[in-house]
This record gives C-alpha cells, structure tokens and sequence, in this order.
C-alpha cells in the first residue's frame, strides 16, 4: 500500500516539458510510481483539474532564524514552497565566534530578525544541526556568508586584507562548504562584504568551484551601475571557474528603467562565452532590505556601535546630510514617498510601520534625512524599509528570461513586503496568466533549474526514486492576496502541499506537519 496517492491531476514535472494527466504514488518519502495507478493508498488526494508539481524551492530567504524560532513556516509552505535556500547577501548566521556574536546578532536584526531564540553555534556544521533540531516544516539549504569570513579574519575594517587574512578566510570557507554550504554568498551593498574588491572575491571563489559550489551575489549596485556591476560580478566567474548566481536581478530607479534589454543581452554573451550564470527575481516593484543602507558605505565601517557613533557626532551627520543632498541633486536618490518603513524593533516607533519617509517626516516636521538618521539611532539599526525602484515593464522582461528563477526575498519582521507570503503564486496567477511566462516554464523555474543550479539531489522533479516535495494547485484560481498594507495573508488557489512525503497542507490548510531536512552539499 502506498502512503499517498495523487489522483488524476495535470502533472508538470519541473523540467520544462509539456504537461500530462496522470497519478503519483509516494511511498516513504519518495515518489514510488507515477501513470494510471490503481493501487491502495493510506490517503488518496483528488487533484482533478488541478496541476501537480514539484514542490518549489525559493532561492533567496532570510528565514534563517525564523526556521529556529517557527519552524512551521507558514508563509512558505501555504504559498508552495518546500525548500528554502539561506545564508544570503554575504550576511548568515554561520560561522561565528563568540567574541563577536553579539555584535553581529545585532547588526543582522534588521534583515533577518532577532527572535528570542539563543545562538548555541559557532560553526557552520552546528549551525546546520540546531535547524534541523528545530524540526522545519520545509526542507532548508545553505549558504555561507562572505561577511562572515571577513568578520572573523579581519573584524568590519575598509580595507583589502593582509595575505594571512585571505588564508583564513579561504580555510574557513573551505571547511563551511565541506561541512554542508551550497556556496558562498556576498551582498557588495552590506558592511563588511562592500570593502572586498573583485581579487579577494576571486580567490574565495576559486575555494567554492573547487567544491563544486555556487557563488550568489547581491552586486555593487542595480541601478546607475548596473552593467559595470555586472561586469565585476562576471569578471570573478571568468577568473574562478565559479558558477555566478546574481540575487533578485532588477534594474532600480527611474532613470535606469529599460536597462534590462542591455543587462540580459550581456547575460546571454557570457553565458556564450562559458560562464555560468544565473539570477533569481521576485516579482515585485518594490525591493526590501535595511533602513540603514541607504547611508553612504563608510557610516557602517566597524559595525553597529560605530555607526550609531558616527550618527550621533553632529559634523559627521552633518556629512551624511551633505552627501545626500548632493544625490538628490543628481537624481541618484531615491524619491521620499518612494520609501516604506516595514519593521522598527521598539514599541514608542510602531506607529510608523507602513508609512513613507515622506510622511513620517512631515509627522516629525523634519527633513526626510533627518528622519532616517533619527529612526536608525532610536531603533540602534534594527529597522527595514521597501523601497519602490522597479517598472512591471523591466520585470516582465527578466521574467521571460530563461536564466531566471523566482524568489521570495522574504523579511518576516513587522510590516512585511508582501513578497514573503505571496511572491510564486503571483507568478503563476498574474503572470502566468498574462502569458509572460508559460506555466510550464514557469514551474521550470521555481523546481528543477533551481534544483539544478543548487544541486538539490535528486529534488525539483516528479520522477520515480525522487524525494517527494509536491505542490498541488488550481492553475485558474491560484493568485497572491498579500498587500503591502496588509501582507501577511496567505495566497489563494494552493491545494496540498507535500514535503519528503508528508502532507503540511492540505485543502488550504496548515496541518501541523514539520518534515523538513537539512540539504547538506
């Protein structure tokens, strides 16, 4: 008898191809048959009219706490998600030294949260176990920070590191990736990774090919920039033989809108010329990150007590202000109204969640400066913003690009971007439907080419002696319903979901199950 028998669904089986009418029989935790079945099963899921997939993996989250704290991870799984990839923009959890833990737990809490949870790990190894102690409802892989690795052989400081430091970050690595890491990860917008230049970058990556790993990048700049990032970022892929995978690809700010035609034609030319390359999106004009990081690079040198030092001292914000200014004059700052706040950490600031600089500062009968210099200092930095930057034209374009995937970027504090609760079924209800993206392909992106690119042994595909990661929807009703107003509601359309064989959702629902593992390399 087999545990779970799927029954007359359309199966789309992750690897592009068209779809076709079918059963799927798991047994175990893996897919044991799939065809006209007629066998018993412990439970029998009717899937008539519906599409049957593999489950989805999102290749950008910053659940890497939250998977600790609520492993039940109700905003992925409800939207289909049955893999989450961690430890991005150069900025996770391990390894780390208890020296420095503090400091950098709280530098970290406005990207991925501080929940009440205590750190027991130094290691990336220790990291992986206390995960996979906590029991998640989905399967988690990860990345290992290049922050990290600089953090521990040469603290926050803005300089090229000595020949020694290099050694140590490279042993480092080395070790995270043969205890578990996908790859390296790096956000050259984040303090420590913007003080790299491309060479170190290179040399570590040279560490991550030889393990076979993936290098993910959030790049120097996505806007103004954009194509001399991109060429830095591909730079390293030629050099280190490394695979490059860039985070969340856009093309930010108004005056940059249409760039997308050049950046993906540049895509394709070094794709050609042998690098490999590839990028994730999320299917949003708005982006979400740190308040903080629209503050020049230099304010974060030395970490969060030099920052909020540095804000403090009245010459030196002075500066900021100046600099600022001069960005305003050039057009190369973002609009005010443009600027959400989503999460501060005190209760005296709650009441700004949701509201735009713009309009906070009119509360406060300050400059919008002002206020975001005051909010990161009252909050010591534990603030996150969305920031509208992006044209649905760009976004449409990338996403027809066959060297994309789908993410969620997901922040889950506050006032969350709606993109953590609602990012894949957007894609496949707005987009989908809208003929950007075939459904086939589309399901491609979101399974078996990011399982591929990850190397996700044998996940992302329905077939037989696979481990049995399944989403199950309504291909004519599945739609995101998370605003940016209200963003923590769950997506319609969305059936059953299963992961390693159990069901975690079923008709709509959470059930309570929590089946994940840890994805070792």
């Amino acid at each position: 008898m087999y545990d779970v028998l799927v029954k007359g669904g359309r199966i789309i089986d992750g690897s592009g191809s068209p779809g076709y009418l079918g059963d799927v029989a798991i047994k175990d935790g893996t897919i044991s048959q799939i065809g006209d079945i007629d066998e018993d099963a412990a439970m029998v899921l009717d899937a008539t009219s519906l599409v049957v997939a593999p489950g989805f993996i999102d290749t950008h989250s910053h659940s890497d706490l939250f998977l600790i704290h609520e492993p039940e991870a109700r905003a992925k799984v409800m939207q289909g998600i049955t893999t989450e990839i961690v430890g991005q923009d150069g900025l996770g959890e391990a390894p780390i030294r208890d020296d420095v833990k503090d400091e950098w737990r709280k530098y970290l809490s406005g990207l991925n949260g501080d929940p009440p949870i205590e750190w027991t790990w130094n290691s990336f190894n220790e990291y992986l176990n206390r995960v996979q102690d906590a029991e998640p409802a989905v399967n988690v892989a990860s990345l290992v920070g290049h922050g990290n690795l600089r953090l521990l052989a040469m603290g926050m400081n803005n300089r090229d590191p000595e020949p020694e430091e290099l050694s140590a970050m490279k042993v480092l690595l080395a070790e995270s990736l043969e205890q578990g890491a996908r790859g390296l990860s790096t956000g050259l917008i984040y303090a420590p990774c913007v003080y790299s230049k491309a060479p170190e970058l290179s040399e570590l990556c040279k560490v991550t090919a030889e393990h076979d790993g993936v290098f993910v990048v959030h790049m120097r700049n996505e806007g103004d920039q954009l194509l001399e990032s991109m060429e830095e970022v591909l730079g390293i892929g030629r050099e280190s033989g490394v695979h490059v995978h860039i985070s969340h690809f856009k093309a930010g700010g108004e005056a940059n809108w249409g760039k997308s035609k050049k950046s993906l034609k540049r895509l394709e030319e070094a794709s050609e010329q042998g690098i490999k390359v590839s990028y994730d999106q999320y299917p949003y004009t708005a982006g979400s990150t740190f308040l903080s990081s629209l503050l020049p690079a230099w304010v974060h040198e030395g970490g969060v007590e030099k920052l909020l030092e540095r804000l403090s001292d009245a010459s030196t914000r002075l500066k900021v202000v100046s600099e600022y200014s001069e960005r305003l004059q050039t057009g190369r700052a973002t609009g005010w109204e443009k600027v959400l706040v989503t999460y501060v950490e005190s209760e005296m600031n709650k009441e700004l969640e949701g509201l735009s600089l713009a309009a906070i500062a009119k509360k406060r009968g300050q400059s919008e400066i002002d206020s975001l210099i005051d909010i990161v200092l009252e909050e010591a930095n534990q603030a996150s913003m969305a920031s509208f930057t992006m044209s649905e034209e760009d976004i449409e374009r990338i996403m027809a690009h066959p060297l994309g995937m789908t993410c969620t970027d997901g922040l889950l504090l506050g006032t969350p971007h709606p993109r953590a609760y609602g990012a894949f079924p957007r894609v496949l209800g707005r987009y989908v439907r809208k003929g950007v993206v075939g459904l086939e392909e589309a399901v491609r992106r979101m399974t078996g080419y990011p399982a591929q690119v990850f190397r996700l042994e044998k996940r992302g595909l329905l077939k037989t002696g696979y481990h049995a990661d399944v989403t199950i929807f309504d291909p004519d009703t599945i739609n995101d319903t998370a605003t940016y107003i209200d963003p923590r509601r769950h997506p319609e359309g969305i059936h059953h979901v299963l992961v390693n064989g159990r069901i975690t959702v079923k008709d709509g629902l959470f059930t309570g199950a929590r089946a994940g593992h840890v994805l070792r390399s």
